[in-house]
């Protein structure tokens, strides 16, 4: 998947989009964030023990699932990390 032309979100911002702050329900992973508002599975900002608003990468780990579960959802940005903090 290519990066170029995606808008970059922060942590910040990426956090706001949790199910209750915003309408809009994202998650991140491998540093491109969804929109996974449209999963029933999501509907609250949580799924199982996973919250919204977040970067999933590790947490993924101990999921039952693969990654392919993303290609259900579309790609709406990357998460924006900045390393000079």
């Amino acid at each position: 998947m290519e990066k170029e032309g995606l808008p970059e979100y922060s942590k910040s911002q990426l956090a706001l989009r949790n199910g209750q702050d915003k309408p809009q329900v994202w998650v991140a992973y491998k540093g491109y964030i969804y929109d996974v508002s449209d999963s029933r599975l999501w509907k609250r900002g949580m799924h199982y023990e996973h919250w919204a608003g977040q970067d999933l990468t590790e947490e993924l780990k101990d999921a039952p699932h693969s990654d392919s579960v993303f290609s259900r959802f579309p790609v709406i940005g990357i998460l924006y990390v900045n390393h000079n903090l």
